[in-house]
């Protein structure tokens, strides 16, 4: 066996820095080499400014102090996200991080909800979700261990400054021995046998050679698809928006702990509140709204003054028939996109990352580690493909022919199949390796009026009155807890706020 001795990144931006940081610290044991070669003068897209709660195992592999790194970023804390007029006009709900209740007996809490909803004092199911608790409040404090607490069943994310993250790993990947390369690449270079890339040629003519080569070019990809011809899954049919405008604007107050995205005539709006400004932007198909139509819209609809020039993309839902080919693994746009609704593209680079490292090669790039990363990969951006794809399908609205579009639009097999079994009896089917858990996709069907015909009869086995008592209880001590955290705002003042810019 012939350990790899280079590994070449190609790329910045998030996911070229991802892919260094871990590098740096997962693989460098002093005879390799890593190294990442980007342009300044090629713009990253930057825009990606909300995550879910795995960062915060990602972030604590590489050894991030949380404070330094919210500090770093100009981070706020994200309990969630809420969807407005999803389901129908005036309709909102919060898909919150965390967990509804507690579960009973191996028994789902929302199967209890499901019988017991309409008794007095039960309330929503969003009072059994400390997270949603806390964020309709405006309240933020960090989860705590012990399970008796309210707390412990609280769960975050971060809103981030994208630019600033991307440096701020940038910091710490050259620190660890991560060399950086300026430079824009002219040509690349592939083994006449083989097909393998040798090498990527720079335009001053210097050449950066490699055994392993990371493609984190972005919508370009440069490396699998450009060069070796990777094919592209294109998923437009069900997601069919396929354009993006960003455009920040001046911090408003109060900070909300939370994303909010606000459906829109032929897409949707989003509103990402950081330290020292809102991230905001529109997602919408071309198909349907014109780009100056949904520019002058989503500047219509900022809660404050425009902070930057608004900045527009284009994209095509998918994903490359491959994420690995050859000794080429593709993080990020390179390999496929899902458009941003609930905040999945900064994991798909992380899970990426993840699984390269467990499938990590030697020299010889054996075929069934580069099909089980392959298979692996797929399976993910398919399991977050059916998510988002619910969140149109889900809908009640008729008023605009994008929304009449999604509504009737046929939809992938294990999603129908997913609703059906969820419209029976509230259960969830839920793959390995499905990102999204159970109280997940719970949120989001219930949150957009997909109520069960039933419930789970295994709720029957279990004594009434002591289900709706702890019940009570549980809603009751969510909310005594809300009370006592400090806002969102003044946590971050006292803990982790960021230097003025």
């Amino acid at each position: 066996m012939n350990p790899i001795r280079s590994v070449v990144i190609v790329g910045g931006g998030t996911a070229g820095w991802m892919a260094a940081a871990a590098a740096a610290r997962f693989l460098d044991d002093g005879r390799r080499t890593i190294t990442l070669v980007e342009s300044d003068a090629i713009g990253t897209v930057g825009v990606g400014e909300a995550t879910i709660p795995p960062i915060l195992g990602f972030n604590r592999l590489l050894g991030i102090d949380e404070a330094e790194f919210v500090r770093a970023t100009q981070a706020t804390f994200k309990l969630g996200i809420e969807f407005v007029d999803w389901g129908a006009i005036g309709e909102r709900y919060l898909h919150p991080f965390g967990e509804h209740g507690r579960d009973f007996e191996g028994v789902a809490f929302h199967q209890f909800w499901l019988k017991h909803r309409a008794e007095a004092g039960i309330g929503p199911l969003s009072d059994y979700s400390m997270s949603s608790v806390a964020a309709a409040a405006g309240r933020f404090a960090r989860p705590v261990p012990d399970p008796r607490s309210p707390l412990s069943g609280l769960g975050y994310a971060y809103h981030f400054d994208a630019g600033l993250y991307a440096a701020f790993l940038r910091r710490r990947a050259e620190a660890h021995g991560v060399t950086r390369i300026e430079g824009r690449i002219a040509a690349v270079e592939r083994n006449g046998e083989t097909g393998f890339v040798e090498a990527v040629v720079l335009d001053d003519g210097r050449r950066v050679t490699g055994e392993l080569f990371i493609d984190c070019s972005g919508f370009r990809s440069l490396l699998l698809g450009e060069t070796l011809g990777v094919g592209y899954r294109d998923w437009s049919h069900w997601l069919p928006c396929d354009r993006a405008i960003a455009a920040p604007c001046e911090r408003t107050e109060p900070l909300l702990p939370y994303t909010r995205s606000t459906a829109r005539p032929a897409g949707w709006q989003w509103r990402i509140p950081l330290q020292h400004r809102t991230g905001n932007g529109i997602v919408y198909a071309a198909a349907h709204m014109a780009d100056d139509e949904a520019e002058a819209l989503l500047l219509a609809n900022l809660d404050g003054a425009a902070a930057g020039a608004p900045r527009r993309l284009s994209f095509t839902a998918g994903v490359r028939e491959r994420l690995w080919d050859r000794n080429v693994v593709a993080l990020g746009l390179s390999g496929g996109f899902i458009e941003p609704l609930e905040s999945t593209s900064i994991h798909l680079i992380q899970t990426g990352i993840s699984k390269l490292f467990w499938l990590f090669p030697d020299t010889r790039f054996s075929t069934v580690e580069r099909d089980e990363y392959n298979r692996l990969m797929i399976d993910q951006f398919e399991y977050i493909r059916d998510f988002i794809v619910l969140h149109y399908k889900a809908t009640r609205r008729d008023d605009t022919p994008f929304w009449r579009y999604v509504r009737d639009m046929p939809i992938p097999d294990s999603l129908a199949h997913k609703i059906a079994l969820f419209r029976e009896k509230g259960r969830v089917l839920r793959y390995d390796h499905d990102l999204f858990a159970i109280p997940n996709w719970v949120a989001v069907m219930l949150g957009q009026n997909i109520m069960p015909d039933g419930y789970d009869p295994m709720v029957d086995s279990m004594d009434d009155a002591r289900v709706l008592s702890a019940m009570r209880q549980i809603a009751e001590a969510n909310a005594a807890a809300a009370r006592q955290m400090p806002t969102h705002a003044d946590y971050i003042a006292r803990h982790c706020a960021a230097s003025p810019v």
